[in-house]
């Protein structure tokens, strides 16, 4: 029973850097389309987009990193990840643009190092 529960919670961090990755290339593929070829600022801009994302990451977050940090009762996993989340959550708080881009771009690296982190923790 052990043996899965660690499997499972290895998968969601897998998942938190996978979603956290695709997150970064999102943020840079959408800064190059819109301001070079002028495509997609509608749909890749869309606010619904980064609120889908930072309720997924919250949910993973929330499993993988917390069910690690009671398991393997190591703070610097969580205490980074939430770190993170944070900065996305400003980053909804703000217009779009350059700032919004910085604090996802800043709160994605932090979330995929604490699911890094707690991936190391849990060998």
């Amino acid at each position: 029973m052990a043996h899965n529960s660690i499997s499972i919670r290895r998968r969601l961090d897998r998942a938190g850097i996978w979603l956290s990755s695709l997150c970064l290339l999102h943020c840079v593929l959408t800064i190059l389309l819109v301001s070079v070829l002028g495509l997609g600022g509608q749909l890749l801009l869309a606010p619904e987009i980064h609120r889908f994302g930072l309720a997924l990451a919250l949910i993973i977050a929330a499993v993988a990193i917390g069910w690690g940090a009671l398991r393997h009762r190591r703070r610097l996993p969580f205490v980074t990840a939430m770190m993170g989340l944070t900065f996305m959550g400003g980053a909804l708080a703000v217009p779009h643009g350059l700032y919004e881009v910085v604090l996802t771009m800043i709160g994605v690296t932090l979330v995929s190092t604490g699911h890094i982190l707690n991936l190391r923790h849990a060998h």
